[in-house]
């Protein structure tokens, strides 16, 4: 019964165990992959560039600047 509940936790890892370490080991130290030093480490190794996406997402639809709003 026990093992039938880790079965597809070794299959997981027999099929990918460097992600599935990787994996493990980020949720054992509590990272998470949305913070900054984590993140940029893992862009670096991917190669990808979201310098645009960045901006894109900071601004979400904002000007530049503070904005005045007037309450009736």
């Amino acid at each position: 019964m026990f093992l039938d509940e880790l079965t597809p936790i070794f299959k997981q890892f027999a099929q990918h165990p460097a992600s599935f370490m990787g994996g493990f080991v980020s949720g054992a130290l509590k990272l998470s992959l949305a913070d900054d030093p984590v993140k940029s480490w893992l862009n670096q190794q991917l190669g990808v560039n979201t310098n645009s996406a960045n901006n894109s997402d900071t601004q979400n639809g904002r000007t530049s600047g503070p904005q005045s709003i007037s309450i009736d």
